[in-house]
């Protein structure tokens, strides 16, 4: 299956799916279409603190269109916080598309997890993960904590790397909402987490989201190959 990426929202992230995406289906490499186009970060930014879904869903539209045109069959854009106009998108998307946050959705159910904590982007936080993960309980950091994780995040998005005192921070809010809150799991409510979490011990367990999202995607396209050397 030729899977469509919209990328660039971060950079990191989107590097972070193709090595996935390629690391899930190394035994069939030759057989894995992959498109990726590239959004701009600060578009969706500025969309997104205006609350302009409507707006950022034709900006992603643009950009699935022209993944099909390269012919691509379905879609996933690479950020939790682009998710924030997901339901727009979706309604005027020329292909269907792979959603996030229902992978998520379908991970917290086979995990059988009651209560769970979320760290990214503040938008994403607070809506708890935009309205679109139910069936479980969501814990949230304080005010403050929510503020400076948010602002962090987006920081570390750009600059593509983690410093000490952003992997200190996100790691302590963590451990916050675990042993104050009682979740059972953190979830990495944003595909730019793996800069601070990959490979390191913080002392709870995580769920990423990017992680769940391209094992649903490297499914699909390994699925269609098998189909394909039938």
């Amino acid at each position: 299956m030729h899977i469509g990426l919209i990328g660039g929202i971060g950079p990191a992230a989107t590097e972070f799916y193709y090595r996935g995406l390629v690391g899930n289906h190394a035994v069939d490499s030759a057989g894995l279409e992959l498109t990726i186009v590239h959004a701009d970060m600060n578009v969706l930014l500025s969309n997104m603190t205006a609350d302009a879904r409507d707006k950022q869903a034709k900006v992603f539209c643009h950009h699935v269109e022209q993944l099909a045109r390269a012919g691509a069959v379905t879609a996933a854009v690479t950020s939790i916080a682009g998710h924030f106009c997901f339901r727009e998108l979706e309604a005027i998307s020329p292909l269907p598309l792979v959603s996030a946050l229902k992978t998520l959705g379908a991970e917290i159910e086979r995990r059988g997890l009651r209560r769970v904590g979320l760290l990214g982007s503040k938008v994403a936080i607070e809506s708890r993960l935009y309205g679109s993960v139910t069936g479980v309980e969501i814990v949230l950091p304080n005010d403050d904590e929510m503020n400076s994780v948010s602002e962090e995040y987006f920081a570390m998005a750009k600059t593509q790397c983690a410093t000490e005192a952003q992997r200190k921070l996100f790691f302590t809010v963590g451990a916050g909402l675990c042993s104050e809150q009682h979740a059972e799991v953190v979830i990495l409510a944003g595909t730019d987490m793996f800069l601070a979490f990959a490979g390191a011990k913080p002392g709870f367990e995580v769920v990423d989201c990017a992680e769940v999202h391209i094992q649903a995607l490297a499914e699909l396209a390994s699925k269609n190959v098998s189909r394909l050397r039938d």
